[in-house]
Parts: C-alpha cells; sequence; structure tokens
C-alpha cells in the first residue's frame, strides 16, 4: 500500500494530477516543488500576461481563479478558458514566441511561477509526473473542445447548466468542494463573455435554473440542489473530464524508471 502525501489532502495540484495516474512520495514532494515556485500575487482584475508578451514562465494557480481571453479591436471579449486551484496555465507556453491571448485574474489570486529550466529539471527526473501532467493538458484540451460544443450548438439554459455542472466537478478534483456546494465568483458579465450571451440574457437564464430548483447561488457560493437532473438539463457528461484515473490502466507497463512519453 502506498503511502499517501502529508500535504494531498490540501493541496488541489496535487489532488487533480493523481487523478490521472499513480504518484510516488518522491513524484508527489517534486509537484509540491513545482506548486510552491516563486508565488506571485494578483488583484483581482488585474492581467497576469497580456497578448504578445513574452512567455518566460509556467504559471500554476495556487490560490483563486483566473481566465484566458481575447478582445476583438471593438473591445468585445470572449473568455477562453478557466483556471481554477491546481491548474496549470499553459504546459508548452515556452515553445511560442509570443503570447497570442491573455491571462487576467478574476478573484485575487496567488500564482508559481516555473522557470524552464525547473520544468525540464522536475519532469525528467519524475517520469510519472510528467505522464499525469501530460494527462491534465490532455483534459485541458477536452474542455476547449467542449466550450466550442456550448457555443456552436447548446442552447442558453445547456450553456449556463453546463458550466455550472464543469466547474463544480473540476473543484471537486481539486478538494475544494463541500458537500454539494463550492465557490462561485463568476458574475453576470464574466458568464456572458463564457458563454457568448448577453447579460441580460444570462440574467433571465439563471432565473429560469433557479425556478427549476436546480442550483442556488449566494454570496459567492453556489449551492447545487440536484446534481443529477443538473446534469440531465444541460446534457452534460462528465467523460471529457477524464477523473476516473484512466492513466492507472499504464501503471502495469510503466513504472517510475520508465522514460517520459513522447510529446
Amino acid at each position: 500500500m502506498r503511502a499517501a502525501a502529508p500535504s494531498s489532502p490540501l493541496n488541489p495540484f496535487l489532488r487533480k494530477l493523481e487523478n490521472y495516474t499513480r504518484l510516488s512520495a518522491e513524484d508527489r514532494s517534486a509537484a509540491v516543488r513545482l506548486w510552491s515556485e516563486r508565488p506571485q500575487r494578483f488583484r483581482a482584475k488585474d492581467d497576469v500576461v497580456r497578448e504578445g508578451e513574452d512567455p518566460r514562465v509556467v504559471r500554476l494557480v495556487i490560490e483563486g481563479w483566473a481566465c484566458r481571453y481575447k478582445y476583438l479591436e471593438d473591445g468585445r471579449r470572449q473568455v477562453l478558458g478557466l483556471f481554477l486551484p491546481g491548474d496549470i496555465c499553459d504546459l508548452n507556453v515556452f515553445v511560442l514566441r509570443e503570447m497570442d491571448h491573455f491571462i487576467g485574474a478574476v478573484t485575487p489570486l496567488t500564482m508559481a511561477q516555473i522557470s524552464r529550466e525547473l520544468f525540464e529539471e522536475v519532469t525528467l527526473a519524475h517520469p510519472r509526473l510528467l505522464q499525469a501532467l501530460w494527462w491534465d493538458s490532455l483534459v485541458g484540451t477536452a474542455i476547449q473542445r467542449e466550450w466550442l460544443m456550448n457555443l456552436g450548438s447548446r442552447t442558453a439554459f445547456e450553456r449556463i447548466t453546463h458550466l455550472l455542472c464543469e466547474v463544480f466537478l473540476r473543484l471537486s478534483a481539486a478538494g475544494r468542494t463541500r458537500g454539494l456546494s463550492c465557490e462561485f465568483p463568476l458574475t453576470q458579465t464574466m458568464i456572458a463573455d463564457i458563454t457568448g450571451l448577453s447579460t441580460v440574457h444570462v440574467s433571465r437564464t439563471f432565473q429560469a435554473v433557479r425556478d427549476e430548483g436546480l442550483v442556488e447561488i449566494r454570496e459567492r457560493v453556489m449551492t447545487i440542489r440536484d446534481l443529477d437532473a443538473l446534469q440531465v438539463a444541460s446534457l452534460f457528461s462528465a467523460n471529457y473530464l477524464h477523473l476516473g484515473r484512466e492513466g492507472r490502466h499504464l501503471d502495469a507497463n510503466c513504472s517510475s524508471e520508465d522514460g517520459p512519453l513522447p510529446g
């Protein structure tokens, strides 16, 4: 029986990575090293990194929420992704000459700053940790596909309830829920920028969600009244989040001495 890492119950980064594969005590210590590297704090609505800047570090959310977004020339904004506690922003960002999008703080935010040298040192020495990071990167890509499906095919009601399901399950995987409640700091304007709806449409849709008795949001806390009913209403399937420890099927063929997965 493997020993549990002392920090695992409290560290959303470890909690999330261990959904994908089994980590040794040494792997967990290495992950904590990345987690604690050069923390930087931002105020809500600050830009963490701006489009056109040279990306020099991999950023990892320690505490708070952030988002990925782009602007049109007339000032309209589209939010392209959410970063929650334990999330890495752009695993392979070092290959870019310049950022092609913004990352901004949704709430007061603390992020680790991981240099290329440290990232390569840690992942080369811990191939199982690298395997978990690749799984996490693939899940990020799957989330982007699901968001595209939201914008292209789902109704307003389905878009919003689908987002609520996703946020809750992602926070649950990181150990950041209490029963069926979790932090929910998104404003109606932010939700409009995520779902491609007007703020008026968002407001009306949330009223319909409340009328159905599915969700209650008060003082930045979301409480889901019936998770199964919410998933049915939003046509939600959690398969794209890959929370069932799919990486464990590699355990029989991959030991801690194995080399890194191909890129």
